[in-house]
């Protein structure tokens, strides 16, 4: 059986940093990363 764990919270709140983080534990986890709906903001790169 699968289980989805989601990790949400705004913009630089260190999602990444705590995924990465328990990726190293080898849950046999998977990351995914989502696309966002909004238009880029000034500046942003994409995957930065």
């Amino acid at each position: 059986m699968k289980k989805l764990i989601i990790i949400s919270a705004p913009s630089g709140a260190g999602k990444t940093t705590l995924i990465k983080e328990i990726l190293k534990e080898n849950f046999n986890l998977e990351f995914s990363i989502s696309t966002c709906s909004r238009e880029k903001r000034k500046g942003e790169i994409d995957k930065k």
